[in-house]
């Protein structure tokens, strides 16, 4: 069966994660996903972490299946030429590069929109293109630092830090495949394109502000930013006989389930501890005192525990066993797939279930320019005009009909 967004093509110009990651979705989801890649070598992320092959990173191989690669030298007139025949045929061209830069190649949303006006074009900046910051250079830990989100991390560790994980750049790509389905939903009532700006300083401070503005909300402020909960040093897991343990009694009914088991029932009329709001401002009280009984007992046995009480607690796990957890296993997380010149691949399929228009994996990410002869076939080339691009270095990559051996 089609996916969601089956018939919907996007004409992608985004490289590293964050526009990769977005597009994969939306490929997941059915879009058919043109990838214009730039000479020499494509988008930085081929060879970002380990490979088996040069240009075909494990990190790409799971941000651009669903896709093809068009390989084309944006610096050329013949390839501008080709990516304005393209453009007629899509419904989204999305990009990460400066306004400034996509302007110079002649691209940006007046002379796009000029070639289809119900276009959807999709701008991915590091900040909004009203403000001072609009031509800085942006990359994750730019967007953790500037966002806020590294200064989180003071009151438990005294120091700003990274979250260990590209969320800045996952974040605001999950926030531009939402902008596109509903642009696309605007286009499907009215007809109508529209140029759509996602800012990543913006969706992250929206994002960071979801608890933590907290006092801030009011005015004059009741109180601080921040949420005590998430930023006390003692949020962190639980030490185990044997490892570690989420363990988080929320409820007043989890709570009071959990003192039973450890023998102290009578801390639920403790009046630090004996309703919702109490509990918020004693936070760092409760979780030493979690911590001052989890190393009894193993984690399996937490675990077993807080089932029963209907508590909410997981083992911690490492991000190396994943793979092998039972849940994930059952439910067909990670699917394994024969890559042309990879060989047997694992990737993360996508987490949604459609009943009616199911998300899927249906082509493998492709290797550098692989569709370029295709793509342009499509666009109305002969095969002499797609060897001449060739043989000119205006169309690079592949080894489809059209491209030299």
């Amino acid at each position: 069966m089609p996916g969601p967004l089956d018939g919907i093509r996007i004409i992608d110009i985004t490289s590293v994660l964050l526009g990769p990651y977005g597009t994969q979705i939306l490929a997941d989801q059915g879009a058919e996903v043109i990838k214009v890649e730039a000479p020499p070598t494509g988008d930085i992320a081929r060879n970002m972490g380990l490979v088996r092959h040069p240009g075909m990173a494990g990190i790409f191989l799971n941000l651009n299946r669903n896709k093809r690669s068009l390989a084309l030298d944006l610096k050329r007139d013949e390839a501008k030429e080709v990516l304005r025949k393209l453009i007629p045929t899509a419904a989204v061209l999305v990009h990460n590069m400066r306004p400034q830069a996509i302007a110079r190649l002649g691209f940006d949303y007046p002379a796009v929109s000029a070639i289809k006006p119900d276009i959807i074009y999709v701008g991915a900046y590091g900040f909004g293109q009203d403000g001072p910051y609009k031509s800085k250079p942006a990359y994750d830990d730019v967007m953790q630092a500037a966002s806020g989100l590294a200064s989180l991390f003071e009151p438990q560790t005294g120091e700003a830090r990274y979250v260990p994980s590209a969320v800045a750049d996952k974040v605001c790509g999950l926030t531009l495949s939402q902008a596109i389905t509903a642009a696309l939903l605007h286009h499907a009532r009215t007809g109508e394109g529209q140029f759509v700006e996602v800012p990543m300083l913006e969706t992250m401070v929206a994002f960071n502000m979801v608890d933590h503005i907290n006092g801030g909300a009011f005015v004059p402020p009741v109180g601080p930013f921040g949420y005590a909960r998430v930023t006390t040093a003692a949020r962190r897991p639980f030490e185990t006989k044997d490892g570690f343990v989420c363990l988080l009694p929320y409820t007043d009914q989890h709570w009071r389930n959990f003192f039973t088991a450890v023998g102290r029932p009578e801390l639920m009329e403790d009046e630090r501890f004996s309703t919702y709001r109490a509990r918020g401002h004693t936070v760092e009280a409760l979780y030493s005192f979690i911590r001052s009984v989890t190393p009894e007992k193993t984690t399996a046995e937490w675990v077993e525990i807080c089932e029963a009480g209907q508590i909410p607690c997981m083992p911690v796990v490492n991000i190396q066993e994943l793979t092998h957890d039972e849940h994930l296993q059952t439910v067909k997380m990670f699917e394994h797939h024969e890559h042309a010149s990879e060989g047997e691949t694992v990737l993360v399929r996508s987490p949604l279930n459609f009943s009616k228009t199911p998300a899927s994996i249906r082509s493998l990410a492709p290797c550098f320019g692989e569709h370029g002869a295709e793509v342009l076939a499509e666009l109305g080339y002969t095969q002499e005009e797609i060897t001449t691009f060739y043989n000119a270095g205006t169309l690079v990559g592949g080894s489809g009909e059209g491209a030299p051996a």
